[in-house]
């Protein structure tokens, strides 16, 4: 229901967007990627495209270059992540949970790990928050995929599976004030 209103609501500036996209960056507006959902089940993730050409890899500074101005913006504000209402709407996600991997990673998880596969994955989350900023984060290392798969992963499966321990309605609703704020989540 949320998502449904949300997408009423923000339907003008789902128009702008595609349509800045649209002029700045050409076909499609749109960016799909199969992504794990809860239970390890595949489905399709709508983004706005952030990239010029229409493949986006998984850790996006492995080719940064190809991030347009419009698509920095967008990332940024996460304004690219509007379209996975419809996602939440169809059923594939929630609005608060796990974020949803591409395939590769969320195979990887096996032991109590798995406990993450078990909820729907989310439009924002503890780990979401924490790592707001990753993109400037693995710009910075000599070897972003390396510090990815080996630093930022792990400590994401941490995070999550804290969130599993402790969600309640209370913290979904402060994990939501947060994302709304912009602010960055502190252990």
């Amino acid at each position: 229901m949320v998502a449904l209103v949300a997408i009423i609501a923000l339907l003008p500036l789902f128009v702008i967007i595609a349509l800045v996209v649209l002029v700045a960056n050409g076909r499609p507006v749109f960016f799909k990627q199969i992504r794990i959902g809860q239970g390890g089940k595949k489905f399709v993730m709508v983004k706005f495209r952030t990239m010029a050409g229409v493949e986006e890899n998984s850790i996006s500074t492995l080719d940064s270059s190809r991030i347009t101005k419009t698509g920095d913006f967008l990332r940024r504000t996460k304004l690219d992540e509007l379209p996975e209402l419809w996602n939440i709407l169809k059923g594939d996600m929630s609005l608060v949970g796990p974020r949803p991997d591409v395939p590769g990673y969320a195979d990887q998880l096996t032991g109590d790990d798995r406990v993450i596969l078990k909820l729907k994955p989310g439009l924002t989350g503890i780990a979401s928050l924490k790592y707001r900023n990753e993109d400037d984060i693995l710009k910075q290392q000599p070897n972003p995929q390396e510090y990815n798969d080996t630093v930022i992963w792990p400590d994401k499966v941490r995070l999550n599976k804290i969130y599993i321990e402790c969600q309640s309605l209370w913290l979904d609703l402060k994990i939501i004030l947060y994302t709304a704020l912009g602010k960055e989540w502190k252990e």
